[in-house]
């Protein structure tokens, strides 16, 4: 796309298990330390997740590496949100707990359409349904509700979801049927672009 590592300026992490923040860092050239992959960037996390991560519980510790996540600490360059924000114009932070505490989405808001990152509150297609929830939630019935608020904005405003975790649908549209909202279509993201 045109882009190095060094053009990045700004990381949000959905949260911070490690598939969805693991690339953040990476070894030095001679392999001594632990530095950041994006070094211009500033890292935003929820103040609730970041906390959370550095005391984590029983069930999640090991989905928390705090090698990975202490550099960024240390840089100088994280950001901690507390609450549902405008980052940028045109680019809205959610927070939510069902899946982990102060999980974000972001709803990103460009001409015409609407793009959203449910991140892990809606990891594949297939979670739309809302009986669907992952095993690794640690509040299932909290995030349920979450899902439902989420899936009826999303259908009434026509969003488009995007997929972090599946890797047959990247993006989709949803309807309300019968049983609920349910996908529509679904599309690769540069197909709108």
């Amino acid at each position: 796309m045109g882009y190095d590592t060094k053009s990045i300026t700004d990381v949000v992490f959905t949260h911070l298990h490690w598939d969805h923040c693991a690339g953040a860092t990476k070894y030095s050239d001679d392999k001594t330390n632990i530095i950041l992959t994006f070094s211009n960037a500033l890292h935003w996390v929820s103040k609730k997740q970041w906390e959370w991560a550095m005391n984590p519980n029983v069930r999640e510790k090991a989905a928390f590496q705090h090698e990975n996540l202490l550099p960024i600490e240390e840089s100088g360059k994280l950001r901690l949100i507390e609450s549902n924000m405008t980052l940028y114009d045109g680019i809205e932070i959610r927070l939510y707990d069902g899946h982990t505490m102060g999980m974000i989405s972001v709803i990103i808001h460009i001409k015409d359409k609407t793009i959203a990152l449910p991140a892990d509150l809606i990891p594949t297609a297939v979670h739309i349904s809302l009986p669907w929830i992952s095993a690794y939630d640690i509040q299932p019935m909290l995030l349920l509700k979450e899902k439902e608020e989420f899936l009826k904005e999303a259908a009434e405003k026509n969003w488009i979801l995007f997929f972090e975790h599946d890797i047959f649908t990247e993006c989709c549209t949803l309807q309300r049927t019968e049983k609920g909202i349910r996908e529509k279509e679904r599309f690769m993201l540069n197909e709108i672009f």
